[in-house]
């Protein structure tokens, strides 16, 4: 009979060395600590805040686009109403105002966009806040480290006694790789969820502009899955 490979127990003394680790890096790993407790709140939230059931997507806008061919305008604010999410609330600045002067509406469509966005990127400012301090107090320890490293030297107590600098160079170390821990994942999330809400931008935009054009000419644009134009994917050469 074969016999199960058994896995290696996990060393419990790996998050003690962790926890050690950290605690040798010197004053600044506190300010770094409290920086990735920020991160991670704020990650939490804008993960939740972005997702398309509160931003709405290109499935949302197909179907006002469906109650807007089949029930006209009063449909469409009818399914806006019904899912309350920041691109129900551009659609429906303009859809209220279809009767009204072209300028009108769509300085109110502009208006309410530009609420959204800065309600979605408005939580994204941490993120990038600290990315930015969280290698600056890297550094700081960096040169903290070193400038103990060096005083021992100065002192003459650390000459012939590679324990003593190395206390140190290795909060120098440390510092600098929590400092880079932080600040990687803070900035990837924030180009991310830039995204998103360049996503949101980009897809509000193409379902007003086929509102707009069907209430103008009465037939309503044919979109892929994607949001890209039918014609465009056709395009694609095939292999």
């Amino acid at each position: 009979m074969l016999e199960t490979p058994q896995l290696a127990p996990a060393d419990p003394t790996t998050l003690n060395n962790l926890v050690e680790m950290l605690q040798n890096g010197g004053p600044v790993i506190y300010p770094l600590g409290l920086l990735s407790v920020i991160s991670v709140a704020f990650m939490v939230e804008r993960s939740m805040r972005l997702r398309s059931t509160h931003v709405g997507g290109a499935r949302h806008g197909n179907k006002v686009l469906d109650a807007l061919e089949q029930s006209g305008p009063d449909g469409a604010i009818q399914t806006c109403e019904g899912r309350e999410n920041s691109m129900s609330r551009v659609l429906l600045a303009g859809l209220r105002r279809l009767g009204k002067p072209y300028a009108e509406r769509e300085k109110a469509v502009e208006d309410a966009a530009l609420r959204e966005v800065r309600t979605l990127s408005s939580n994204l400012r941490p993120l990038m806040v600290v990315s930015v301090l969280s290698p600056l107090l890297g550094l700081l320890g960096t040169v903290w480290g070193m400038i103990l490293a060096f005083g021992e030297i100065a002192t003459a107590d650390g000459i012939g006694k590679p324990e003593v600098l190395a206390q140190g160079i290795s909060q120098a170390l440390i510092t600098t790789a929590v400092g880079l821990a932080v600040a990687i994942p803070s900035q990837a999330a924030y180009y991310w969820f830039r995204s998103r809400v360049d996503k949101f931008v980009r897809t509000t935009e193409l379902v007003y502009t086929d509102i707009s054009d069907f209430v103008a000419t009465g037939q309503r644009p044919h979109h892929g899955e994607a949001g890209e134009p039918v014609a465009a994917v056709e395009a694609e050469p095939k292999a």
